[in-house]
Parts: C-alpha cells; sequence; structure tokens
C-alpha cells in the first residue's frame, strides 16, 4: 500500500483556514435577521468589545452589551471601533440590533497575514506595553522588533520588564544598564514585579484613561499582570457571551475589557506576536528612533549601514550617538527578514 503524503504546513494552515470559514458560513446562516426601519430605534453611539463575523458585540454608555448585525455600508469593524448603531424593538434569534456606521480611527493596530495582506485588528489604541521578563533571559532583540512595530502603525509604545524579584542585587544593576540606552532615547521603562507589587502603581497610573495592549511571548508574564491588575478579566468575558445567547469567545477572537479604576485593555491573541516582514529595510532603519537624524546622510543611497565607506549611521555608533547593541539588533532583524520571507507577499501573487 501506498504511503499517504504528509501535508506541508502550508497546506495544514489553508485547509484549517477553509474548515474555520466553513464554520462560521455555516453560524452565519443560522441567524439572519433581517430589520426593518420601523423596528429600530433612534441611532446612538457605541464600542466595539468583540468582532464575530457578520456581527459585533457593542457596549451602549450604560455599560450594556448588544450583538448586532453589521450593515455592508459601515465597512470593515474591529474590536476598540466607535460606532453609530440602533437598538432593535425586540431580540430576534440573539441579535438585539444593527450597526451602520464607524467613527474615524484615532489609531489603527496591523499584522501582516500571509494570505490577506495586512490586516487591522484593533483599532483607537493609545499605547502599546511591551511585556518582557528576566526568565528565561532578557532580550533586547526581542524588544526592538516589537518597537519597530509599535513606530511603525505610530502607537506609543512603552517597556516593562516583569519578575524582577527573581534578580539579585548586581543582576538588576546588568539590566538597569542594559535599559538605560532605550531611556536616554525617550522610551519609558516600568521595573515590574507582580508577584511583589513593584511598579503596579506606576503601571496603573498609565493605564488610566487609556486604550492599551500589552505585547510579548509567552512565558513574561502578561497573563498573570493582566489578571493582578483586572481581578474579574474572567467574569467581563463571560458576561459579554451571555449578553449575547451566541456562544463564547474563542481564543483568536479580541475583546475589550474595562480597568475599575478607568482605561481599557484589549486582550488580543492575534497581535501579541509582530510579523515584520512585510516592512522594507529603509522603513525599519526608520523605525529606530534614535537614526532618524542621520538617515539620508550617508555618502552612498543604497548604503546597507553595515561596512560600507561613508556610512553615517556607523559612525554614529563610533561616536557613542547611537548605541551599538541597538545598531546590532538592526541588522539582526534584517537579516531575519531575509532569512524568513514568506512564499507569497500580502496581497500579491506567488
Amino acid at each position: 500500500m501506498a504511503k499517504k503524503k504528509k501535508l506541508t504546513k502550508g497546506q495544514q494552515r489553508r485547509v484549517s483556514s477553509n474548515q474555520r470559514k466553513r464554520l462560521s458560513t455555516s453560524k452565519e446562516k443560522q441567524v439572519q435577521v433581517q430589520w426593518q426601519a420601523d423596528q429600530l430605534g433612534q441611532q446612538e453611539d457605541g464600542l466595539i468589545i468583540s468582532r464575530y463575523g457578520q456581527h459585533a458585540d457593542v457596549e451602549d454608555h450604560q455599560g450594556q452589551v448588544f450583538r448586532c448585525n453589521i450593515r455592508r455600508t459601515a465597512g470593515s469593524l474591529v474590536t476598540g471601533d466607535k460606532v453609530v448603531w440602533r437598538r432593535g424593538n425586540e431580540v430576534l434569534s440573539g441579535i438585539s440590533g444593527v450597526i451602520e456606521a464607524v467613527h474615524p480611527r484615532t489609531s489603527e493596530l496591523t499584522r501582516p497575514d500571509f494570505y490577506d495582506g495586512i490586516k487591522v485588528v484593533a483599532a483607537n489604541i493609545d499605547q502599546i506595553f511591551i511585556v518582557s521578563s528576566i526568565v528565561p533571559a532578557f532580550s533586547t532583540q526581542i524588544v526592538d522588533r516589537y518597537l519597530v512595530a509599535a513606530e511603525d502603525v505610530g502607537i506609543k509604545p512603552i517597556i516593562v520588564l516583569n519578575k524582577i524579584d527573581l534578580l539579585d542585587e548586581e543582576g538588576m544593576e546588568l539590566l538597569d544598564e542594559m535599559l538605560q540606552p532605550y531611556r536616554d532615547i525617550g522610551y519609558q521603562v516600568i521595573m515590574l514585579s507582580s508577584h511583589r507589587g513593584d511598579g503596579v502603581d506606576e503601571l496603573n497610573d498609565m493605564l488610566k484613561d487609556k486604550v492599551s495592549i500589552f505585547v510579548g511571548q509567552s512565558g513574561v508574564g502578561k497573563s498573570s499582570l493582566i489578571n493582578a491588575l483586572m481581578p474579574n478579566a474572567e467574569l467581563q468575558v463571560g458576561d459579554v457571551s451571555d449578553n449575547s445567547g451566541l456562544g463564547m469567545h474563542t481564543t483568536t477572537t479580541a475583546k475589550l475589557l474595562h480597568f475599575k479604576h478607568g482605561g481599557d485593555l484589549i486582550d488580543s491573541p492575534g497581535v501579541r506576536e509582530f510579523g515584520l516582514w512585510h516592512l522594507d529595510p529603509e522603513r525599519i532603519a526608520w523605525c529606530f528612533i534614535e537614526f532618524r537624524e542621520f538617515l539620508g546622510g550617508c555618502k552612498f543611497r543604497d548604503c546597507k549601514h553595515r561596512d560600507d565607506p561613508g556610512c553615517i549611521l556607523a559612525q554614529a555608533v563610533e561616536d557613542d550617538k547611537i548605541d551599538i547593541e541597538r545598531f546590532e539588533n538592526y541588522h539582526r532583524i534584517l537579516d531575519s527578514l531575509e532569512n524568513n520571507k514568506p512564499n507569497r507577499h500580502p496581497g500579491g501573487a506567488n
């Protein structure tokens, strides 16, 4: 008997994607609510808490959540959008109203997708908290990748170092030395121990009255940090689902949660890791904020900023105007993009 050929990772992703689309389409067919104008109330403003296919959960000014249809004319909706909607005179098949329009966004958090190009995954975010940890090891290269992603979308990044209670005095001094170049160029750094409570008050102050998102690799303590700051987060997620009557949140669905002291957090698995392969080298260089005053000043227009003669960036490193580790991380990012280019360009053909 001939051996069955194993699917490639790309084929497995496509099969899984097609299965999800079929399931989504099947669910949508079960809920086809058509509202007539006389069945709807007056227009009112709302906030998108979560998005599910052709439906979205909208929060009103009283904090109540309603699952709604989306007018085709409303365009694409994501968590964090501020919308205009109309509630129905009654709930039909779990649907409570219709979203008719979206207010202009102040910011868009995007990520590249191998098949769909650049996708907006959340809107109206004020700040991105880059959560890192000293366990298993603190890496400035990972921090710099997140900083590039944040600078590219124009959302303020803040660096959070978690689990500092695991360091002795010598380790703290070394970590502080590694973080000083970030402070020198204007980034805010919070030293935190969610276990001991260090830095929690400072973090709470920064979260107040802002829409924030936490990003970082697995194991750095994002979940425990969110639970410490928002112990009722799981209850809020359950409330949203119970109100809609159409099922629970999935692990791929972004959701917006409220802090008791004011401010919101968007929790989205889709933006915990950032891809950079859609950016060209010039854009990546621009996203290193201390490079900007030097860009365009090299002797040759096609300068690669390595051993090229007349490279003004390399000279700035020699003159201690650019941190050497940041400069090396810039090249590591470029090298990683060369080695991990997708087979298919976003929005393009093979």
